[in-house]
């Protein structure tokens, strides 16, 4: 039987493709509905956000380093500057393996293990998205290098920056002090914002006294980058406001003279005008070269300066803490005739020893066989131990203390510096409180020639002559002569005067400053040597803080100096005006393990009152000492 063949129904067929047909088309309608309704809801109703972020994506905030201002001298003398200088900086979001990138680029540039070092330290310091340099002061050829392969290193890039630079490296090193890399530390206290485009702070001295003014306000330009995140086009800029140039009280003649005057010798020199305040020269010697701390100073260096015996890092003129030695006597002499203890008459005999009733300890007088007859003029002239061994026990400690109080002593002088040391001016309360023993008698008798338990920086010590030279007219010690904003007049900065000392009768500081005077005119005076053939007069005050107990046969411990080791010798001290009438120049000087302060003095005197105007001050253009 024949099989039956099934007659195709083309009506159905048509209308099963016409189904399916509708099915796809309504698929791609609802699709193409989605699309566009998706498309509308991106445009219209979150226009706003997509636009900042493509802005954002071509679109970057560049911040602009501000330029640190410049220091000087009062003379303009430029004692901070500023070079150019190229840095190979890194921008570590950008770089997909950074050791690669790292051992890569140290075949195009010059690195050693002290730039990773410091470039990995300031990695942890700041954002993956900040440029931090890992190269400072490229050569020509690492520039040239490093442009030719630039495209191999994404994230990486030259940049152009200002680099702080010290023209007199150690002369200035400790009161102009130095910038250094932030650490993380500062990066906590500082308003980062303003810091976005600087990796520098200052670390010590004036640059980090007076930061704020030097540093200056970061700037942003809105800058147009391509693909590789390069700026081809700068489409807005708010400029950088550069920060204030400052103008110290310094004399750097002054200053490079009293350098020269210490020699190779440890010691500090501090010089004021007395008739405001203002600090002319401020030496602590040895010093250190503070360029070396700009970049990032290498362990190698840093432990040559920290593991010096000389202690180079150390500002003795701030910091530094001596027995106020024979240089208190002036101050007592005072207290005992403002007190009405003694008079200018008042008389006692010097067998060259002195002793408390009912003790047979003697305190002897640095001359063994003694003084003789001596008065009020002549026990500081001749700087006469027993005379205040006795005015002491009648005084007392606690006119001691006050009389020493209103000089400054044991108080910071407010000095614009960061870190100065206050001193001791010792009482019973203090030892009872420090020592955990009583106040006795023979404290105070030593006290009187200022050993103990006294301790005096350099920086009070010249404060304290200062007020001496004025008679009693006080002023605050500072730097600050003027800063001044780039297109803007100078801004002066005023003397601050303190609470004046003042006397029962004027005619005492007349009583002592005349003694002080004969204590470089006469030959009884303990710096006769310091020489008569001079066109100004001085009044001065020499002082002997011996480091070890030891005794020459003639009581003033000078035939045993040169036989003792050399850290072994006493310290000496000398304060010191001119001219005595109408003081231009205070100092205080100290000379550690050498009795050369007498030498020095006279040469800083010399140098600016014994030549007109200083005959010998540094150029300006060159930073060189020349003559005129």
């Amino acid at each position: 039987m024949r099989k039956r063949i099934p007659i195709k129904n083309h009506y159905q067929e048509v209308q099963l493709i016409t189904y399916r047909c509708l099915v796809v088309l309504i698929f791609f309608a609802v699709l193409i509905l989605s699309l566009l309704l998706r498309l509308a809801y991106l445009q219209i109703s979150k226009h706003d956000m997509y636009t900042t972020l493509a802005t954002n994506n071509w679109l970057g905030l560049v911040p602009i380093e501000p330029t640190r201002g410049l220091i000087y001298d009062r003379n303009g003398v430029l004692l901070a500057d500023n070079i150019p200088v190229f840095s190979l900086d890194v921008v570590p979001f950008e770089v997909r393996n950074l050791d690669n990138t790292l051992t890569e680029l140290a075949t195009l540039v010059s690195l050693n293990d002290e730039d990773i070092f410091q470039f990995k330290k300031q990695l942890k310091q700041h954002r993956r998205f900040d440029e931090i340099p890992l190269k400072l002061r490229l050569t020509e050829q690492e520039v040239a290098r490093f442009t030719e392969n630039q495209h191999r290193f994404p994230g990486v890039m030259i940049k152009a920056r200002l680099m702080r630079t010290y023209p007199f490296g150690n002369t200035f090193s400790h009161v102009v002090g130095y910038v250094g890399r932030i650490n993380t530390k500062e990066l906590a206290e500082i308003d980062q914002g303003n810091y976005s485009a600087s990796h520098y702070i200052g670390k010590q001295g004036i640059e980090k006294f007076y930061e704020d003014e030097l540093h200056g306000h970061v700037g942003y330009q809105q800058a147009e980058s391509d693909a590789s995140g390069k700026p081809i086009r700068i489409l807005n800029e708010i400029k950088s406001t550069s920060g204030k140039n400052i103008y110290l009280t310094l004399d750097s003649g002054l200053q490079l003279e009293a350098e020269k005057a210490l020699k190779n010798l440890r010691g500090a020199i501090v010089a004021i005008d007395p008739a405001n305040g203002q600090v002319l020269a401020m030496v602590s010697n040895p010093g250190f070269d503070p360029n070396l701390f700009v970049s990032g100073i290498s362990h190698k260096d840093y432990e040559a300066l920290r593991d010096s015996p000389d202690r180079p890092l150390y500002d003795r003129a701030l910091r530094g803490l001596y027995p106020l030695a024979s240089t208190i006597k002036p101050y007592l002499a005072l207290q005992g005739l403002n007190s009405g203890i003694i008079n200018e008459d008042y008389t006692i005999y010097d067998p060259g020893w002195f002793q408390l009733p009912n003790s047979s300890h003697e305190y002897h007088c640095w001359v063994h066989t003694g003084h003789g007859h001596v008065n009020v003029a002549r026990a500081i002239t001749s700087s006469c131990d027993t005379y205040f061994y006795e005015l002491s026990t009648h005084m007392g400690i606690r006119r001691i203390d006050t009389i020493l109080d209103k000089f400054g002593f044991g108080n910071l002088t407010g000095i614009d510096l960061d870190n100065e040391l206050a001193g001791n001016v010792p009482s019973p309360e203090w030892k009872k409180k420090t020592k955990g023993a009583n106040w006795y008698e023979g404290d105070t008798v030593i006290s009187a020639i200022g050993q103990g338990y006294f301790q005096a920086t350099p920086i009070q010590i010249a404060s304290a002559v200062a007020t001496l030279a004025n008679r009693g007219k006080r002023f605050m010690p500072y730097l600050m002569l003027r800063e001044q904003q780039a297109g803007a007049p100078p801004v002066e900065q005023t003397p601050t005067p303190l609470e004046p000392i003042v006397l029962a009768n004027p005619q005492y500081w007349d009583i002592v400053i005349d003694a002080m005077r004969d204590v470089v005119e006469t030959p009884q005076g303990t710096a006769y040597r310091f020489g008569r053939q001079r066109t100004y007069t001085v009044a001065a005050k020499t002082g002997t803080a011996q480091v070890i107990a030891r005794r020459g046969n003639n009581g003033d411990n000078e035939d045993l100096q040169e036989q003792i080791p050399e850290r072994l010798r006493d310290h000496h001290l000398f304060i010191a005006f001119a001219p005595v009438d109408h003081p231009r120049l205070a100092l205080g000087i100290i000379t550690e393990n050498s009795s050369f302060a007498i030498e020095a003095a006279r040469a800083i005197f010399d140098y600016y009152l014994g030549k007109p105007q200083h005959a010998n001050r540094p150029d300006l253009a060159t930073n060189k000492t020349v003559a005129h």
